[in-house]
């Protein structure tokens, strides 16, 4: 047979190898790292010591030029023999988390497949994505709030427990730079089923802010907490259903183009002007809510609010080693002080705050912590949940806090109740 499967292949240079044959020639003489370096003694007839240009990895051998990934870092057999591998800090790195486990801080850590091979700059620029707010916004007025003595605060609260069926699950963002759309909508979202006692229970959709939320906004490539809460109140988003969420395949994100624009009927309400990008869903009803209101930095008048009224938004500070977050109460960590400046890096986010607790440890002394869910999917943390210090201050999580109220009227209720009855 002439030529065989190759050109140029030699049939009469062949090695067994186990129940097979190898050929040699081309395969030997390739740059990349796919067949034959482990039989270059036998068919370059050449023995070990092997040639300088070759590197060793787990026992094979790599011609110059081969090249892996460890972790976030690309590694290249260099002409010298040596593997020359990148210097990024990665986002999951192994010796991090052991110290963390080793040291007792309060929390565990642990390796999240969807975050290993990411850089950890990466990590900061595709899974957060809330703007600090502007110095205006950060001067917004705090709402006053009358604490008097007899309000009583218990030492765990839980808005999952009081409001059954209306606290909404955590989402994903993927690698879209959108916490400012995940933390809006999920707080909208409680807020609207909590105010309308259930009547209404809406997942709303962070992808209909994306997209169509574009005034000074990012898309997934960022965005701020001020503009998120003007659209929702303004032009109203449509639920999860209706609109699901995207993620980018490719990053950085282009902006998707927006599917939902709704138009005004009167006395401030508003209607879709087009179905729901998910053709199966009918429901293209039109959420909105009132302007957002600031709270106090002080840990009492938010446990209050999210008593009184449901989860909150926040604003915090994420260090490289929060992704790393299982369990427990979470603090900032000093392991990496060691290590040069590009591993230790911080970028802003927004989460939805749930409710409070406390802890003893075994020395007796109380942790108290703050429930939050964060929006990094199911499978990060305590099931898309983590707890984190509360009353210090922590990784700023209680410098910028947002309540809202749903827009919901008796009227609402009623007519969406007559509209789900009648499309069962």
């Amino acid at each position: 047979m002439r030529g065989g499967c190759c050109p140029g292949r030699d049939d009469q240079c062949t090695v067994p190898y186990q129940d097979t044959i190898c050929y040699c020639d081309l395969f030997c003489n390739r740059t990349v790292s796919d067949c034959c370096p482990d039989f270059w003694s036998h068919c370059l007839g050449t023995t070990p010591p092997y040639p300088p240009s070759s590197c060793e990895r787990n026992g094979h051998r790599f011609h110059s030029g081969a090249t892996y990934k460890e972790n976030c870092n690309l590694c290249t057999c260099g002409q010298n023999g040596r593997w020359e591998c990148e210097l990024h800090a990665c986002l999951i790195e192994d010796d991090m988390i052991q110290e963390i486990n080793r040291r007792g801080y309060g929390w565990r850590a642990t390796n999240y497949s969807q975050f290993w091979g990411m850089t950890l700059d990466e990590g900061l620029r595709y899974r957060l994505g809330t703007q600090r707010p502007s110095r205006t916004i950060m001067n917004m007025n705090e709402i006053q709030m009358n604490m008097n003595g007899n309000d009583h605060l218990p030492s765990y609260f839980n808005a999952a427990d009081k409001w059954p069926g209306k606290i909404h699950e955590p989402l994903d963002q993927g690698n879209c730079n959108a916490s400012w759309a995940f933390s809006t909508s999920a707080v909208a979202s409680d807020r609207i089923s909590i105010q309308s006692m259930g009547h209404m229970t809406p997942q709303l959709s962070p992808q209909n802010l994306i997209s169509c939320d574009i005034r000074h906004q990012g898309g997934c490539s960022g965005g701020r907490i001020d503009g998120a809460w003007w659209y929702l109140r303004r032009r109203g988003v449509v639920t999860e259903e209706c609109y699901p969420f995207s993620p980018p395949q490719q990053t950085p994100a282009e902006v998707a183009r927006c599917m939902m624009q709704s138009r005004a009927v009167g006395r401030g309400k508003r209607q879709a002007t087009a179905h729901c990008p998910n053709s199966y869903s009918y429901h293209n009803n039109i959420y909105q809510s009132t302007p957002p209101y600031r709270l106090s930095s002080n840990e009492n008048e938010i446990m209050k609010e999210i008593m009184d009224n449901g989860p909150v938004q926040a604003i915090m500070e994420v260090h490289e080693d929060f992704f790393v977050y299982k369990s427990g109460i979470y603090r900032h960590t000093d392991v990496n002080y060691h290590k040069p400046s590009e591993y230790r890096k911080h970028a802003t986010h927004s989460v939805r705050i749930t409710g409070w607790g406390e802890e003893r440890d075994y020395n007796g002394r109380t942790h108290k912590y703050w429930i939050a869910a964060n929006s990094w999917g199911k499978n990060w943390g305590e099931d898309g949940y983590f707890r984190i210090a509360r009353g210090v201050n922590e990784c700023e999580i209680e410098t910028f806090v947002i309540g809202v109220w749903g827009r919901v009227t008796m009227e609402d209720m009623h007519n969406h109740h007559h509209h789900q009855g009648r499309r069962k």
